[in-house]
């Protein structure tokens, strides 16, 4: 073992000797900044538990506070990638399974982040008495459910979507389970799972000023982190330090959009199915960079070589294709069965379990309670579904056009990353400015408020879906010579709808959630509220009412996941029916 290694290790050397580049320089000396903030995340994470954490307010603490909240959203996104995978693939390929696991997911996604606060909380703090570590993993586990779905959403669809030649073709040639996902399945999601990604990272930054410093009854948590300060300086009216937060924040957007998902944007564009490529794709700066660096260079090669090396057993993997069938089918298809039999028993237990905790609590409520519940999800409905028709007047052209213009889209992209990724609750307070200027009261005003965090879910999946159209549709478009009309009516439209069906989904349940921050705004130390089930959410949370709380969160759950059973699930299939670039 140490032979191979040595040599690697001497190989590596020779070839970063024999023509270092600067390029390889930035790469090291990113890395070594990069390990340098893990080590102090770490420290933060190893300190002793304390009870409320004092926010400094100066501008020199901005960047440690960034890095602290950046840290947690790409966690957070880890977690995110890795439930999707799992939970998306078990959903799409294991028979029957959609049956349980999608009304679950869309119970999940409707639960607002004050849903899951109080037992993620007051469990991880018990179980790590000494430490920082329970809430920071309640910090991160909160931004994740405000990421996980849409990717969720979107990687089932992909699969669903998949054309049957691609799948039949794996089954020809012998491709195992793990191989089809990784060679056919995954990348044939790439490019909206790269775009809602985006917008899943978003969804997590939105909460940010409630995952960081957030209040159950008595207890005041808060964790060092950008959203803390924010909160803080919103809080004690510091203008000074709000405008710093915002700038930050910027800085921080434009800095993950540049080095992360451009280059993914420009990497995913390969694994658009077409039959001509199309003449200019999305393009990246750091990736064109990176691709001159040495060390990635012998990283990826080694990668290949690993990849294309000898399969399991010692077969090649060009082995005839029923011998591989033969070899790895049966096994495979048996293990992985029983894991997702495994997994659905402990999804149901788990369900049954908690159903039985929430009768229990839900029985000391009364009439009264019961009744208000009621009141005020109806007027949360009516703003949710104002705030997702109002968003679609302009994000489905907006985003057909970044779609289909390469320079609008690297000109644009930024900006609109900006625009989705920044935390709409941080501007509330000048939002809230404005509505008072124009006396505009909150129960008008929230649905503005809705609008600036839930309209770009939308914009995205729009613009997901027109670059995952086949240019060679585009050719033949243009060979017909259609109008601007025709191309509009026959082509995107149809081509995107999918995906923008996916989009209303998840923006009417970013509006839900984006209720609880909407409704119930705190500025000042004052608390602006009006009628809605958000603000009575964000009230009993703040007032430590957990049976209340309950019956707000169980209350929106179901009228989230009716709609999606008689509205959404429609548009699904007639989407999947006539709309599906399989089909």
């Amino acid at each position: 073992m140490a032979e191979p290694m040595r040599d690697r290790i001497l190989t590596l050397t020779r070839a970063v000797t024999r023509r270092v580049t600067w390029v390889d320089a930035a790469v090291l000396l990113f890395v070594g900044f990069v390990l340098h903030g893990l080590v102090g995340v770490a420290s933060e994470w190893r300190a002793p538990l304390r009870p409320q954490v004092e926010i400094d307010l100066s501008l020199a603490a901005l960047p440690g506070y960034t890095f602290f909240s950046l840290c947690r959203g790409f966690v957070a996104f880890g977690i995110s990638f890795a439930f999707t995978l799992g939970y998306g693939y078990v959903a799409a390929r294991v028979r029957g399974a959609e049956r349980l696991m999608l009304p679950l997911l869309d119970i999940l996604q409707s639960i607002p982040v004050l849903g899951f606060m109080p037992g993620l909380v007051l469990a991880l703090v018990t179980l790590f008495p000494l430490s920082n570590v329970g809430l920071e993993l309640a910090a991160i586990l909160m931004i994740f459910t405000g990421q996980v779905w849409n990717m969720t959403f979107s990687f089932y669809h992909s699969l669903r979507a998949i054309p049957p030649e691609l799948m039949e073709a794996a089954r020809v040639y012998g491709f195992d389970r793990w191989r089809r996902f990784r060679v056919v399945e995954l990348p044939a999601s790439t490019v909206g799972l790269v775009w809602n990604g985006m917008m899943s990272m978003a969804g997590g930054w939105f909460f940010l000023t409630v995952t960081e410093a957030f209040r159950l009854g008595e207890h005041d948590f808060r964790l060092p982190g950008i959203g803390a300060y924010m909160s803080a300086a919103i809080d004690s009216g510091d203008h000074r330090a709000m405008l710093g937060a915002v700038v930050a924040m910027v800085v921080m957007i434009v800095v993950v959009d540049q080095l992360f998902w451009r280059p993914l944007v420009a990497w995913a564009d390969r694994f658009k199915v077409e039959e001509i490529a199309a003449t200019q794709g999305p393009k990246s700066w750091a990736l064109d960079l990176l691709r001159h660096s040495q060390i990635a260079r012998w990283l990826g090669s080694r990668s290949k070589d690993e990849a294309s090396g000898p399969g399991p057993a010692g077969h090649s993997r060009s082995a005839p294709a029923a011998s591989v069938r033969r070899r790895v089918d049966p096994v495979s298809g048996r293990g992985f069965r029983l894991v997702a039999l495994a997994f659905l028993a402990a999804l149901a237990t788990a369900c049954v379990w908690g159903s039985l905790r929430l009768v229990q609590l839900l029985a000391t409520l009364d009439a009264t309670s019961w009744g208000r519940v009621g009141i005020d999800a109806a007027c949360t409905l009516a703003r949710t579904t104002a705030a997702v028709a109002i968003g679609s007047l302009w994000t489905i052209p907006a985003g057909i056009y970044i779609g289909t213009h390469p320079r609008a889209a690297r000109a644009l992209q930024p900006v609109v990353q900006i625009l989705a990724s920044f935390p709409a609750p941080m501007l509330y307070p000048l939002a809230l400015l404005v509505l008072s200027e124009l006396h505009m009261g909150l129960g008008i005003g929230a649905v503005v408020l809705m609008i600036l965090g839930t309209q770009y879910y939308i914009l995205f999946n729009v613009i997901a879906g027109v670059q995952s159209i086949p240019h060679d549709l585009e050719e033949v478009a243009a060979a017909y010579r259609f109008t601007r009309r025709q191309r509009w009516t026959r082509l995107l439209l149809p081509g995107t709808f999918p995906q923008l069906v996916t989009g209303w989904v998840t923006a009417a349940g970013g509006a839900w959630n984006a209720s609880i921050v909407s409704e119930y705004v705190l500025s000042k130390g004052q608390v602006r509220q009006t009628r809605g089930l958000g603000a009575l959410i964000s009230e009993s949370a703040s007032k430590g009412r957990f049976a209340l709380l309950a019956a707000s969160v169980l209350t929106m759950a179901l009228v989230v996941v009716a709609i999606n059973h008689t509205f959404w699930r429609r548009l699904y299939a007639l989407a999947e029916r006539r709309f599906a670039l399989s089909r």
